[in-house]
């Protein structure tokens, strides 16, 4: 009997009690949905297998004290199936001890339903578009954007597998004055001339430069020939680089593909998948700009001032209404946001019921407007529209911050991280902490094989449970002669119980957005599976000749714990298989590779 199980007794108990008249003042309309029954693994093993706070929810309702509530439900779950012992704790506490068969289950559940144990369809009809990455096509991806691929993709194998349509996008950024800076610093680079005041660095910058100078070669283009301007130089003096030109204009033509032809090989290296790579420029192309634009105006929410057209956000709740066109006749960055966002929530093809955006520390201060624009539409902000605020990445070596990339300045890329520490290690460390939370990479630690190493020591289990697998196979042990009611010491009942938070912790992961707690709870099943696996057998083994030498009593105990029955030997090898399932999948969940050695 998992958690899950027990939610719903409880929530049955609580309807029983309530229809037989004997929960005081409590009714049906009052009983919350099961979910919101909470059981819950006690920190003292002596208060048994799992505790429920059910009585303390509900006692103000019932206007009964708790304890005497809880006698009640504990009175009704000590004669269910499955439960051995039932204890009222506390100011109410309700702690439920199963019998042994009834906590292995847990194990043929694993291994009957496999990498779909755990899996649920709870967000099912649902419509989620995952923003994520969506980095400007200027340069390399830098560490921030490379947290993002990891945490993105992670959760979206998660939302999957709590039954939500996922469609992956990264939003290609092909329009506007960062593409001119781009091409500007291009042209600069190819005529060995100083980088534009606001002008990109780096050594991608010349490479480019010169991959673009051989492919328009190719083509039959001198392309340093064209006709330049010069932009003139800004008020410290410092130049602005080129102008207008035809050369600036062939440089942006033909690097911005390259760039984007860069960025999707690294996701691809990433194991980064998008279902759609949206074009900001296709938004202007297909007249989606005016027509969201217009959407607002016929509701009011659109005025003149000034010589500028203004979106009025704080008619929904913004601090400042918005520019959305300038004075001087161009758009306003926040109006391809606009179209963006109704383009979501309106397509022919997968409209979004829920466009998530995941973005960096810096655009904080965009969420006001963002909801606003939201609510305009007639959208639900925080429903419709969600956004997830990544923090910093520090990358330490040697306990100093470190800038490893020479191609890209002084930043670390995506390519540096793996080259570094390979993909299983960059992916779990940026997505086994909160996005909320700055979190420091340490080099050294995650290429070492040690338990320190969070990616190491999961795999590790996995790679164990293997290894058992392979052993127990020399040795002729037949699973189909397992009793798993004979699992039934102290650390068997830690791996049993470890296994059955597996549902709850992937369906929260969903709900909170929290790909993280997959990490978290993987840490924590390993932690039990490799206690275990230091102190309950499987294979049998002979004595060393040190235990040979122990007195007989000693020697007995030994024997016993080294060579278990081979019923037993059968449930423990079950058990592992199941560990070692689990852990595949939630691997998985975070595009971790699980190796069978190590």
């Amino acid at each position: 009997m998992n958690p899950e199980a027990l939610s719903e007794l409880i929530s049955h108990i609580a309807h029983d009690l309530v229809a037989a008249g004997e929960a005081g003042s409590l009714t049906e309309d009052l009983i919350p949905p099961v979910e919101k029954f909470a059981v819950m693994r006690p920190k003292d093993r002596s208060h048994g297998d799992w505790a429920s706070n059910a009585a303390m929810q509900l006692a103000k309702k019932a206007g009964m004290k708790p304890r005497d509530l809880a006698q009640l439900f504990a009175a009704r779950l000590q004669s269910a199936d499955g439960i051995a012992a039932v204890e009222v704790a506390g100011p109410g506490f309700i702690n439920i001890t199963l019998d042994s068969a009834s906590a292995a289950a847990i194990v043929d559940a694993v291994l009957a339903q496999g990498a779909q144990f755990g899996r649920n369809d709870h967000l099912s009809g649902q419509t989620l578009n995952l923003e994520f990455v969506s980095a400007n096509p200027t340069g390399p991806i830098h560490i921030g954007g490379t947290r993002w691929a990891a945490v993105g993709d992670s959760m979206a194998r998660v939302l999957e597998a709590n039954g939500a349509k996922v469609i992956r996008e990264y939003y290609f950024n092909d329009h506007g004055e960062q593409i001119n800076r781009f091409a500007k610093s291009l042209v600069a680079a190819a005529h060995g001339e100083q980088t534009p005041a606001d002008g990109y660095k780096g050594a991608y910058i010349d490479e480019i430069a010169q991959r673009v100078i051989e492919e328009a070669k190719a083509d039959g283009v001198d392309i340093l020939a064209l006709p330049r301007v010069d932009g003139g130089k800004n008020e410290d003096g410092e130049p602005l680089g080129e102008g207008d030109s035809e050369q600036r204009e062939e440089f942006r033509k033909r690097a911005v593909p390259m760039m984007f032809a860069e960025i999707q090989e690294s996701m691809k290296n990433f194991r980064v998948h998008f279902d759609v790579w949206f074009h900001e420029n296709s938004l202007y192309q297909d007249g989606e700009v005016e027509r969201a634009i217009a959407k607002l105006r016929e509701q009011g929410d659109i005025f003149e001032k000034d010589g500028a057209t203004w979106f009025a956000s704080t008619k929904h709740g913004d601090d400042k209404d918005r520019v959305i066109i300038k004075s001087d006749g161009n758009y306003a960055y926040f109006a391809a946001d606009i179209a963006y966002y109704y383009n979501k929530r309106h397509r022919k093809t997968d409209p979004a019921d829920v466009a998530i955006y995941m973005l960096g520390a810096d655009h904080h201060g965009y969420i006001g407007r963002m909801m606003a624009m939201c609510a305009a539409f007639g959208d639900k902000p925080g429903v419709n529209m969600q956004i997830l605020i990544g923090q910093l990445v520090n990358v330490m070596k040697d306990g100093k911050a470190v800038r490893m990339s020479k191609r890209a300045g002084n930043v670390v890329t995506i390519d540096d991280l793996v080259d570094a520490i390979g993909v299983d290690a960059s992916r779990y460390s940026l997505a086994r902490t909160d996005y909320n939370t700055s979190v420091d990479i340490d080099l050294n630690l995650l290429a070492s094989h040690s338990n320190d190493n969070p990616v190491y020591y999961v795999q590790y289990a996995h790679a164990r449970s293997c290894n058992v697998d392979r052993n127990a196979a020399e040795a002729q042990i037949d699973p189909t002669t397992a009793d798993l009611a004979l699992l039934d010491t102290e650390t068997d009942g830690e791996v049993l119980a470890a296994l059955a938070q597996w549902p709850a912790a992937l369906a929260q992961a969903g709900d909170l957005r929290a790909p993280h707690r997959i990490a978290h709870y993987l840490e924590e099943l390993a932690a039990a599976y490799h206690k275990w696996y230091n102190i309950e057998r499987v294979v049998p083994m002979p004595l060393t000749d040190l235990e040979e030498r122990k007195p007989e009593a000693e020697r007995e105990a030994l024997r016993i714990a080294k060579n278990p029955e081979p019923a037993r030997a059968a449930a423990r090898l079950k058990l592992n298989d199941a560990v070692r399932t689990v852990i595949a999948a939630g691997l998985d969940l975070l595009g971790v590779s699980a190796p069978e050695k190590m």
